[in-house]
């Protein structure tokens, strides 16, 4: 008989001793990782230590049956095969179990080789299920690529630092204005990479407090903290082997600095509110809308940590650096809406184009994604019009005052404006400009705006 892969692990739930230990040997002689548990309680427990994939299950035990147990690991674990054991007696309470999600079902005494024949099977639908994940993430990531629209010569240099720096597993610090479209080319550099089998792992490190960006990054025991009911796995070893997207880095606390340079130096960390070493294979992939070489300087970014995310750096133009890429992103968002709406709407009208590219997009190519997408809600077919965009006048008072504005005050005109649109609030108001909350929080400061 071929032996099996050791990563794939059974738990054996029984009262009866003498069954325990018969699968248990028969099971590690077929080349499984095995343990055992004498009753639903101690199933648990074994759960909290660590992950199981396959659970034989004896339906007749004392205390809490097979059936509740059962309902109680799908709760913690939908993707794990439980395989019922049962009595012949207690067939169509096995069926019951089938109907609540149960692979499969033995009736003892059984045959091992029958009961072997049931693991391997499904051992081969774990790892499938698995492969098709895998297959699915990696062409959610290919299709990122196509997003990368543009043929202007800043975005033509991108495209060739992309593609130089993929192959490697170099270190890369994305830059640019938010809603530029940093993630895109995040991605963008992992799908060409040799990890792109394997995730890529976003963190908007400027949305969590601390205390969540911690667990969020390194995962917690059970008991951690209240409301920390079982252990969960961070983002590191999510995406052990693939790539770590870390988002708004130069958002991140002091404290959360140190643990952060800490665990990507040695690419090894504990998880909150434990004491096991965890060691994983990342590439680190970074992005910041902010100068941190002002922040090392004020001394609210270390140092250390800027020389160790800057190795290779992308810098993102604005949208309205690259105004000739304008026609083809607002032509390809019209595209992707009206097949998502269903929508007969095939092009954007000579009118209308001509404001989105007299437009400043403070939210950059987010903010014009969000325009279209308006337009195509509000428009007629077969094409986008002026009055179907959300800024026609404020375009058009631009336009007049162009000449003795600074965009700084055309900014604050147009974020105040869709505040005051919006009775300030932030969401809404952020969601309308195409930035994150975070982004109009410091917009907000920095022209000091008030209600």
């Amino acid at each position: 008989m071929a032996k099996q892969d050791h990563s794939i692990r059974v738990l054996i739930v029984d009262d009866e001793e003498s069954v325990r230990d018969s699968l248990y040997n028969w099971f590690i002689e077929d080349g499984y990782t095995v343990g055992t548990a004498k009753d639903a309680y101690e199933a648990l427990e074994q759960l909290e230590k660590q992950r199981w994939d396959i659970i034989l299950l004896d339906i007749k035990m004392p205390g809490m049956d097979g059936l509740e147990l059962q309902k109680r690991i799908q709760k913690i674990d939908k993707d794990i095969i439980i395989i019922i054991m049962t009595a012949y007696a207690s067939v169509d309470t096995a069926v019951q179990s089938l109907k609540d999600g149960a692979y499969d079902y033995i009736v003892k005494p059984f045959n091992p080789d029958d009961l072997s024949h049931l693991v391997r099977n499904a051992s081969e639908k774990l790892q499938l299920s698995d492969e098709n994940r895998r297959l699915r993430q990696n062409l959610t990531e290919v299709t990122h690529i196509d997003e990368i629209i543009g043929s202007s010569p800043q975005m033509k240099r991108v495209l060739d630092l992309v593609h130089t720096v993929a192959n490697s597993d170099t270190t890369v610090l994305i830059r640019g204005e938010s809603g530029t479209g940093k993630e895109v080319i995040a991605r963008a550099i992992h799908a060409h990479s040799p990890r792109r089998y394997y995730p890529i792992v976003p963190v908007n490190c400027g949305a969590l407090s601390d205390s969540l960006l911690e667990s969020e990054l390194f995962g917690h025991e059970k008991g951690a903290f209240t409301g920390a009911q079982y252990r969960r796995k961070g983002k590191f070893e999510l995406a052990d082997r693939g790539t770590l997207f870390l988002d708004e880095i130069g958002n991140v606390s002091q404290k959360m600095q140190v643990q952060l340079l800490r665990a990507l130096e040695s690419h090894q960390f504990t998880r909150v509110g434990g004491s096991q070493t965890v060691s994983v294979d990342i590439r680190l992939i970074c992005a910041t809308n902010k100068n941190l070489e002002q922040a090392v300087q004020e001394k609210t970014f270390r140092e250390d940590l800027y020389y160790r995310i800057n190795v290779f750096q992308i810098i993102v133009p604005p949208l309205r650096e690259r105004r000739s890429d304008i026609p083809l992103l607002a032509e390809h968002f019209c595209r992707k809406y009206a097949h998502s709406m269903n929508k007969p709407i095939t092009h954007i009208d000579k009118e209308a184009m001509d404001l989105l590219q007299q437009h400043h997009w403070p939210g950059n190519v987010r903010e014009l994604e969000n325009a279209v997408e308006r337009a195509m809600v509000v428009g007629k077919p077969p094409a986008i019009h002026a009055q179907d965009l959300p800024f026609q006048l404020v375009a058009q008072e631009d336009k007049e005052e162009q000449s003795v504005e600074t965009l700084a005050e055309m900014e604050k005109k147009q974020i105040l404006k869709v505040l005051e649109q919006n009775n300030w609030h932030i969401t809404k108001a952020a969601e309308m400009l195409g930035i994150d909350r975070v982004t109009l929080y410091n917009k907000i400061k920095k022209y000091d705006l008030r209600k």
